[in-house]
């Protein structure tokens, strides 16, 4: 079952990519929204054993590398962490490809666009799903590309390159600091195994000792530049350039949420390096109030939220930054639905006003978009934390 949750996205992604063209748009448009909604339902069985039966597991899909004492196998890993990442990543994906069907149907390069999603799914899924640092890293690094090709989809359009391109180079930064942290893991433990790594780290580091705080240092590189967090925190709004489904999916529910997920994967870690994890706290803070009242002063609708979004994956950094990991996790869960919701719904009346996206020019819209109106209520009532709604 978890095989074919991951696989499912990858085979739709070679489908709609290589032979999209001679299927046509509708088949394309079916094969790769059946596949993520399979997916999806996959994840939330998975889900359903990890909460009822402490459903855990490891699976060794194939032998990878080997080389002297290296020795690295394809291997995912389930437990409750990686359950809820893949309900969030399944479930908010198959919701907006069937939103992007009728977004994105006069697009001449349609099934161009479901094809780069479904690779965006493949790789959110091989990073959450990752039992070792190896493969965390290649995950982490397919990311990145989805999301650059994601949000250049428009290529003649200059602004989106050039987001695009921005995206990519703030991403290689935190790729970067995250193959060093794995090259001093190994150096001094011999392995990149997740389980191995933590369960020889309180025996052979100190706590707040140069190797320990190294390691989670340059493990932060790669999670406040996926996350947003000052001062890799450029590249997001830029991003909005994209279609509005990209924003949807990527910079509000599932790829910035990425950083905060690495530091709960390792926790063990950061928890033998205070220090850092003082920093974790401080940066998180300052992002919260910094993004927040960017959010203010923003005309462009996207930019509103993605500012916002940059302001919740702070406190999700102050919450992570204290040790209260659950917490985090939880609000992360539901950011992802409602600030999902509220790119939809912007997307919707950028549609509905012909691609208008200055809110000095908005107002009024609850008689001619009614549904538009609810559903962008509702996503507002969540993000300010109002009862019974997150």
């Amino acid at each position: 079952m978890e095989l074919t949750l991951l696989f499912l996205p990858l085979l739709s992604f070679i489908i709609s990519g290589f032979f999209g063209k001679y299927l046509g748009d509708r088949i394309s448009e079916i094969i790769t929204s059946l596949f993520v909604s399979i997916s999806a339902f996959l994840a939330l069985l998975v889900f359903y054993q990890v909460i009822t039966q402490g459903y855990e597991n490891n699976i060794v899909i194939a032998s990878w590398l080997h080389s002297g004492s290296l020795n690295v196998n394809w291997s995912i890993k389930i437990d409750a962490l990686s359950a809820v990442m893949l309900v969030v990543v399944t479930l908010i994906s198959s919701l907006v490809h069937i939103y992007s069907i009728g977004y994105m149907e006069k697009d001449p390069e349609f099934s161009r666009f479901f094809s780069y999603m479904n690779f965006f799914i493949f790789s959110m899924s091989l990073l959450v799903l990752a039992a070792d640092f190896f493969f965390l890293i290649v995950g982490w690094a397919l990311v990145g590309l989805a999301s650059y090709l994601l949000i250049g989809f428009w290529k003649e359009k200059t602004s989106a390159v050039l987001a695009a391109r921005k995206a990519f180079v703030m991403n290689v930064i935190g790729d970067v600091g995250m193959v060093i942290a794995a090259f001093i893991i190994f150096d001094h433990l011999g392995t990149l195994s997740f389980l191995e790594v933590f369960a020889a780290a309180k025996s052979t580091f100190r706590p707040n000792d140069d190797t320990i705080l190294l390691i989670t240092v340059f493990l932060l590189v790669g999670a406040f530049a996926k996350s947003a967090q000052i001062p890799l925190h450029t590249w997001l709004a830029d991003a909005m350039e994209g279609p509005t489904p990209v924003s949807a999916l990527i910079h509000a529910a599932t790829m910035v949420t990425a950083g905060v997920y690495l530091i709960a994967r390792c926790h063990v870690l950061y928890e033998l390096a205070p220090f850092t994890m003082y920093l974790i706290a401080t940066v998180g803070v300052v992002t919260a109030i910094f993004a927040g009242s960017m959010a203010m002063v923003q005309y462009d609708i996207k930019r509103v939220i993605a500012y916002s979004t940059m302001s919740q994956l702070g406190f999700m950094f102050l919450a992570v930054g204290v040790g209260m990991y659950s917490i985090a996790m939880f609000h992360l869960m539901t950011h992802a639905f409602f600030k999902a919701l509220l790119f939809l719904s912007a997307g919707s009346v950028i549609h509905g006003l012909n691609d208008e996206q200055d809110i000095r020019k908005m107002g009024g819209l609850r008689h001619s978009m009614p549904i538009t109106h609810v559903t962008f209520l509702i996503g507002s009532l969540a993000l300010a934390g109002f009862p019974l709604t997150s």
